[in-house]
């Protein structure tokens, strides 16, 4: 393959396409993006302010207003995550290959996949910071199964957690592991995607149906804090805040062999900024 052949801005711009597409924690939808367009390198601590609640007092005719300052709560967002990859291609298996082209575009792809599982486990380790009040009791195997609608009702549970939190009822996700999501097919309340009224194709990257209020979405990297247990995690995009950046790629010839070579660097970095806005239960497999 000729390095003249390689376009580092549209690269880069193909693999931040395919980063977010694969995305389901970390995703649109799930986390907010507001503060991406401020990271310019790895490192950059990333300002939120929030305003604090209104204080609302009786009024009379004549009365003399007291003026209270505002109590900025805000909160530091840090990019200090650093991921990168490197490859090569050798000519001789460019050559062999017929399309030296594809090959470094499915490298691309695949760097931009593993990217996006990597960023996802780092969202959803977020669980632990949900406030205490949102976490429910864990729920057991025993409970799961044997209990009719049980998978089910955790969601319920989860739903009224959020109420109670005054957490707004729009955009509202739950994320569950395939297992789980295997026990709410088998329950006639949960709504799959192929019933939904679109057929399911209003549902974003990773969603798989609706029940209690929440889009249900799937995926492989909901939390595990110890054998046979997952985290399912509920909220409002307005809780995470997640900022990434692909900061470079770049192709060259390598000095010391026959080969091209590709490599990026992917910094990001994640914020709750709205505890309320979580809740979360452990739920045991077996």
């Amino acid at each position: 393959m000729s390095i003249d052949h390689f376009r580092p801005e549209m690269w880069a711009a193909q693999l931040i396409v395919q980063l977010r597409k694969s995305l389901v924690f970390a995703g649109p939808g799930v986390v907010n993006h507001d503060y991406e367009g401020e990271i310019q390198q790895a490192g950059d601590t990333v300002h939120i302010s929030s305003v604090g609640d209104v204080t609302i007092v009786d009024y009379n005719k004549g009365d003399t207003l007291t003026y209270n300052d505002i109590d900025d709560a805000g909160t530091t967002l840090v990019v200090d995550q650093r991921k990168a990859f490197a490859k090569k291609l050798d000519d001789v298996d460019a050559a062999q290959s017929m399309n030296g082209g594809r090959v470094m575009a499915q490298i691309m792809s695949n760097a931009a996949y593993a990217l996006a599982d990597i960023a996802d486990q780092y969202v959803a380790s977020f669980y632990t910071t949900v406030s205490a009040a949102n976490v429910l009791t864990e729920v057991t195997n025993a409970t799961l199964t044997g209990t009719t609608g049980a998978a089910y009702d955790v969601l319920v549970d989860l739903d009224v957690a959020l109420d109670e939190a005054n957490v707004p009822t729009d955009g509202r996700y739950a994320i569950v592991p395939p297992w789980y999501y295997g026990l709410l097919q088998k329950d006639p309340n949960f709504i799959n995607a192929n019933r939904s009224a679109d057929g399911g194709k209003a549902l974003r990257n990773g969603a798989v149906g609706r029940a209690s209020g929440f889009e249900i979405m799937e995926s492989n990297n909901c939390a595990s804090p110890a054998a046979n247990k997952n985290v399912i995690m509920a909220g409002t995009p307005m809780a995470i805040s997640f900022a990434n950046q692909i900061i470079k790629t770049e192709a060259f010839r390598l000095q010391d062999t026959f080969a091209d070579a590709v490599r990026g660097l992917h910094v990001y970095g994640g914020k709750v900024v709205y505890p309320d806005g979580l809740a979360a239960v452990t739920v045991d497999r077996a």
